[in-house]
């Protein structure tokens, strides 16, 4: 199955580098490799699922005519590039105040754009609705085609790098760090996974801490990958099954990591993306001498953040 969803994305977009980093290397004590999602088609892990999810839509609904997805910027792209690709119209719903580059990228690639609610979870509440309107499908941020799609990332992964002792990936709604847990047991390794959040949005940390859902009042993060307040049931199950731990990495740390990413490797890191690296860099020690990974999720960071964040400053959500 993974396979299979492996050969869909590939027929869309050729596999992205994993590359060793000796001045990360050197800052963590640790030999360091990045799996880099921000050089993808849309600049994130996301589109890999998207592919996925529309190729088992249309062979189980071919009738249909459009999709409607929630997202802060890169679930959206993916909608975006994957449903235009096969004819079906798209409609994203962003929270207001979503990241400008992002959603320009979403319009560019052919997306209707409604601006709806605070944050991630209500945008959702009325894609939701906006699917009933139009009878369009409504596309969904978690979904095991979503992580069988996502896996792809993780199959190149350790099929280019042997032996990797612990791997760190974000937990935003979950399908990007379920991936790695399904590659990791299809193919039988026993490396550790971490799933990282941020502190100021917490769902996931709680969640995976109490092992039921727990949903909180707050995701005010500049990291939008991170910024969710209701975990999914699904993708908790899964996390708890295959994830050794969840580390929540403060707004301080992903920024001085996307400079880090920046100074070591001259890559372009978001705040999720980075934050990896931020958890990465805070377990140092218990990582001393071992063969580690993090997954660079995507790198659609707007100008004006990124300046702010590479003269010293921590971008500031309210």
């Amino acid at each position: 199955m993974l396979e299979r969803a492996a050969a869909r994305v590939h027929e869309l977009m050729e596999p992205t580098p994993q590359h060793h980093w000796p001045l990360l290397s050197e800052q963590a004590g640790a030999e360091v490799w990045l799996k880099h999602e921000n050089c993808s088609p849309i600049g994130s892990f996301k589109v890999r699922g998207g592919i996925n999810y529309i190729h088992e839509l249309l062979d189980a609904r071919p009738g249909t005519t459009g999709v409607v997805g929630a997202s802060t910027g890169n679930h959206g792209q993916s909608v975006v590039f994957s449903a235009r690709r096969r004819g079906l119209e798209a409609a994203i719903v962003v929270p207001l105040g979503a990241n400008p580059e992002k959603c320009a990228a979403m319009q560019a690639r052919g997306a209707e754009l409604v601006y709806h609610g605070k944050d991630f979870n209500e945008a959702l509440d009325h894609a939701q609705a906006l699917a009933g309107e139009r009878d369009w499908h409504l596309f969904e941020s978690y979904h095991p085609h979503l992580v069988q799609g996502v896996a792809s990332y993780a199959l190149e992964l350790f099929g280019g790098v042997a032996d990797i002792h612990t791997v760190y990936v974000p937990v935003g709604m979950g399908s990007g760090c379920n991936g790695v847990v399904a590659a990791r047991d299809a193919l039988g390794l026993e490396t550790q996974i971490v799933g990282v959040v941020a502190q100021k949005a917490p769902a996931y940390l709680h969640s995976f801490a109490r092992k039921t859902p727990v949903s909180t009042n707050t995701n005010a993060t500049f990291a939008e990958g991170l910024a969710v307040r209701i975990p999914h049931r699904e993708a908790l199950e899964m996390l708890l099954s295959g994830v050794d731990r969840i580390v929540a990495v403060s707004e301080d740390e992903m920024a001085q990591a996307i400079r880090d990413i920046f100074s070591c490797t001259h890559h372009v890191a978001e705040g999720a993306g980075a934050s990896t690296v931020a958890a990465l860099m805070k377990e140092r020690d218990r990582l001393a001498g071992k063969r580690v990974a993090a997954i660079v999720s995507g790198g659609n960071i707007d100008t004006q953040r990124y300046l702010q964040v590479l003269a010293g400053k921590t971008p500031v959500v309210d």
